[in-house]
């Protein structure tokens, strides 16, 4: 099907969506897309891309909140690819945060990385971050954590933990230290946490940060 001619905002569009998806690994919103192009209306964005989606330069998947894809030949990667990583909500890099406490995301939403960011494609789940107790390992509050589901962590490994004695979640660096655990942050204001080894568990381990953007 032959492109339709391009008006500058549409091609506007189209080069912040590639420089977006290739410097994070995952398309923009709706939102993000229009604070770029100046427009407050979500409505006019969504009747840009619509048009841009009937013209050919993208795709759109309407049930989450990244599913704009450029057409191959466009700078995308294509849908194969691609892996959809579930954002299963928030964890606290800050003092333990009760389970419960924390608002969630939607279920069905999801980001999606390039295989070769992310090679290990196995039972990965994704969470945002609130607070700033893990500055100093370049994770600051807003970014996403990508997680591979684990139970076990070694020395020096940053880890979502949960401690089952408070029902509290927090997200530290793990040290085993004989029959207690050092739940370490990554920001010298903030004091490490020591908690008896029985009473940790080990949800999952970072194996990529997302930047948010300024």
């Amino acid at each position: 099907m032959a492109k339709g001619k391009l008006s500058d905002r549409q091609r506007e569009i189209i080069t912040f969506i590639r420089e977006f998806s290739f410097e994070k690994g995952y398309p923009p919103t709706i939102r993000e897309i229009g604070q770029r192009a100046g427009i407050s209306s979500t409505s006019v964005v969504n009747y840009n891309l619509n048009k841009l989606e009937k013209d050919g330069y993208l795709t759109r998947d309407l049930k989450v909140s990244r599913g704009v894809r450029l057409v191959d030949g466009s700078g995308s990667k294509s849908q194969g690819d691609l892996v959809n990583i579930p954002l299963a909500g928030y964890i606290f890099a800050s003092t333990p945060v009760m389970v419960g406490d924390t608002p969630q995301t939607a279920a069905d939403e999801v980001i999606s990385l390039t295989r070769d960011i992310v090679r290990d494609t196995g039972d990965l789940f994704a969470l945002r971050v609130k607070g700033d107790s893990m500055i100093d390992a370049m994770v600051n509050d807003g970014d996403i954590v990508v997680m591979k589901r684990a139970d076990r962590a070694r020395n020096g490994e940053m880890v979502a933990v949960w401690l089952t004695d408070r029902n509290e979640t927090t997200l530290k660096h793990f040290y085993l230290e004989g029959s207690n655990v050092r739940l370490q942050p990554a920001n010298p204001t903030i004091q490490p946490i020591m908690v008896d080894s029985s009473k940790v568990q080990v949800q999952g381990k970072v194996v990529l940060v997302l930047r948010q953007m300024a």
